[in-house]
């Protein structure tokens, strides 16, 4: 079983490489933007809850994240290995996780971080904020929170998954092709 934990800023390309990813690697892919979205539009109780973080531009909290995230999983009992796009979030979170996979005889294979200038990514989000319809890709203070938000809670993620000697950095700019090829030079080694 492969599981790998794909993150990095808002706009920095996740959902896009995990359709590849996912294909390429037979990965069931879990996005917790997705998650969220599906629990939000069906206003599950979790959902609910996670609303009022998202119209601030706030990370979710763990314990909402973490039973939304267990309850794909469980959807997924017979896959070969799971992208995990978005999450974890924090280090609680990446224990959460850890200890969640665990219980399934399982563990993160690898984490890979796609990096970008925060510029750049600014740019990406609010363009896509004309299409996507998500009011925290139409604002631009909202972006800058949840680069905050990332680097105060997420970027602690890298110490994290290098200590345990599984994360992998990839330049996130460029051509979509070239960053999947960036990606699976990784992904091929595991």
């Amino acid at each position: 079983m492969v599981n790998i934990v794909l993150f990095g800023k808002p706009g920095a390309g996740k959902g896009t490489q995990a359709e590849f990813l996912k294909e390429k690697y037979n990965l069931t892919h879990i996005s917790t933007g997705d998650v969220f979205r599906y629990n939000l539009k069906n206003g599950t109780e979790l959902g609910k809850q996670a609303q009022v973080f998202i119209d601030k531009g706030e990370l979710v909290p763990d314990a909402l994240t973490i039973k939304m995230l267990q309850d794909e999983v469980e959807k997924n009992p017979d896959t070969k290995g799971f992208l995990f796009d978005g999450f974890p979030r924090t280090v609680a979170q990446a224990d959460a996780l850890d200890e969640f996979l665990k219980t399934k005889g399982w563990e993160v294979t690898a984490t890979v971080a796609l990096e970008a200038d925060d510029e750049i990514l600014v740019q990406r989000l609010l363009e896509r904020g004309k299409t996507s319809g998500r009011a925290d890709d139409q604002d631009e203070n909202l972006i800058r929170n949840r680069y905050q938000e990332y680097n105060e809670k997420t970027a602690p993620l890298i110490e994290y998954y290098k200590g345990q000697g599984k994360f992998f950095a990839v330049n996130g700019i460029g051509e979509i092709s070239e960053v999947t090829q960036r990606l699976s030079l990784i992904i091929d080694k595991l």
